[in-house]
């Protein structure tokens, strides 16, 4: 077990010895080794006595918080970090100049894989081969584009058009009683947008994690500008994955993981949300597809961070 995810109302967790304790109403109801977690993910109202959140830091064992309904992200509590102050110095130092290179990189490998999975689409949907096609054409031309693209504002701009390009196509590939017609978010009015919008939430705390557990800081990018309260560096990471993340939904929805009953559209908040009893399902198979993506990770943000040490390791061997 690398993740918990603990998602139930009113439960009360306590430290037992190695372990956490599940209470409801009083009455144990189980209880997790903490020893084979990596991260804990706790949705909604969950209360956790101090020795707990103690013991997790203690382990180096990062708690992400997301609200009930709506999965939005409301924190995340770590350990100690890592101390390389030095790392952090030089990426202030390098943020400082846009870097047109790794503007570069991190667009094109995006454009390139959404090019790859409307390749892989056309292979079994033979039925949208002209608009699969369509898109691929323009995706290449892109492609071609970024490489000679001489500010970062055009590859802003080259990252738009085919953005859209990618959208068209994509979301052909879903049936139309999803209603998935473009990418929309805060709130998401579709299952599709709905079950997008939570992977790309926790695909970006999974870089946020792996960015400040090496010792960078994540609200500096070198691709997206600064934002108050913008995990700017996650945000350039998350770019390559998120065709990752859409080949994942995508897959779910074909195999009739789940369907529209698994959302809620209630009129007093708007959006269309994966019901909670839906969660249940779908946290495995996230489990499964981000156990398969994590080692990536790692390797991307330490990648970074030799380059921003001129090809010195961050860390000592």
């Amino acid at each position: 077990m690398g993740t918990l995810y603990i998602d139930r109302k009113d439960l009360y967790i306590k430290l037992d010895g190695n372990a956490l304790s599940f209470y409801n109403n009083n009455e144990r109801e189980g209880m997790v080794p903490i020893k084979p977690l990596k991260r804990v993910v706790v949705v909604g109202n969950v209360t956790l006595e101090t020795p707990v959140l103690h013991k997790l830091s203690d382990e180096g064992i990062s708690v992400i918080f997301l609200s009930g309904k709506r999965t939005r992200f409301c924190g995340m509590l770590h350990g100690r970090l890592h101390n390389n102050a030095l790392l952090r110095v030089k990426q202030y130092e390098k943020s400082i100049t846009p870097s047109l290179e790794f503007s570069r990189d991190i667009v094109s490998m995006k454009v390139t894989a959404q090019a790859d999975l409307l390749r892989n689409a056309m292979t079994t949907r033979h039925d949208l081969r002209l608009p699969l096609k369509t898109a691929i054409d323009t995706l290449e031309k892109v492609i071609h584009n970024i490489t000679n693209g001489d500010t970062i504002d055009s590859i802003r701009g080259y990252e738009g058009g085919a953005s859209a390009s990618y959208f068209s196509a994509y979301t052909r590939l879903f049936p139309e009683s999803l209603r998935f017609k473009n990418r929309n978010r805060r709130p998401p009015q579709d299952p599709v947008n709905a079950i997008l919008s939570l992977c790309y939430t926790l695909l970006h705390f999974e870089l946020v994690r792996e960015i400040e557990v090496i010792g960078l800081d994540p609200t500096i990018g070198f691709y997206h500008q600064f934002e108050y309260g913008r995990e700017s560096l996650a945000c350039d990471l998350v770019e390559s994955y998120r065709p990752d993340v859409d080949r994942f939904v995508w897959d779910i929805f074909r195999e009739r993981k789940f369907t529209d009953r698994d959302f809620s559209n209630e009129d007093e908040r708007p959006g269309c949300y994966l019901k909670k009893e839906s969660r249940k399902r779908f946290y495995p198979l996230y489990e499964e597809w981000a156990q398969t993506m994590r080692s990536k990770f790692v390797e991307e943000v330490r990648s970074l961070a030799r380059r921003i040490m001129d090809g010195q390791d961050p860390l000592p061997e």
